[in-house]
């Protein structure tokens, strides 16, 4: 008789793992964000006034209504908003199949990731949005946290989901 080791225990499906569901919607989602508005100020589209393109009025409408900083963004705005448009936007490429198919070994790569958001957006970001220069702290701080504090949170809790080993072989 073989003993049950982690090792052996089979995945449980997706039906009952109902958490990974929200976070493959959540991260589906993120995609697109990483299209639409982190894509733009890293290629350096204008979008400091309407044009009438779809793309270029949303970041237009974010930026002038909640988010200052992110209508001329520093070059270090520009290397975070990179980061998410090409590094992140990859990585959930392959963590929203990951997540619906329960590869376990996506468990390492969404602990870096989840690492680098909370430093690099939770702090780094938010840390200048509310305690930076004053000439970027004149949008709206509630639509600025209603905007962009899932994109901190759900990173987190993803981080938080992914702590033990063989994470969808367990209920969250």
């Amino acid at each position: 008789m073989v003993p049950v080791t982690d090792a052996t225990l089979p995945n449980l499906p997706l039906r009952a793992r109902p958490i990974d569901i929200v976070f493959a919607v959540f991260f589906t989602l993120f995609i697109v964000t990483s299209c639409i508005a982190d894509m733009l100020p890293t290629l350096g589209v204008d979008f400091s006034r309407p044009t009438g393109n779809f793309l270029v009025d949303s970041n237009y409408w974010y930026a002038h209504d909640a988010d200052p900083l992110f209508m001329h963004p520093p070059v270090w705005m520009r290397i975070v908003t990179g980061l998410s448009a090409f590094v992140y936007m990859l990585f959930y490429l392959v963590l929203v199949p990951a997540l619906i198919k329960g590869w376990n070994w996506i468990q390492l790569p969404a602990v870096i990731y989840a690492t680098m958001i909370a430093s690099i957006t939770g702090i780094v970001v938010f840390g200048v949005e509310f305690f930076g220069e004053p000439e970027f702290r004149t949008g709206n701080p509630a639509k600025f946290l209603a905007f962009n504090l899932p994109y901190v949170i759900v990173p987190l809790l993803l981080l938080i989901r992914m702590r033990k080993p063989l994470p969808f072989t367990r209920k969250f």
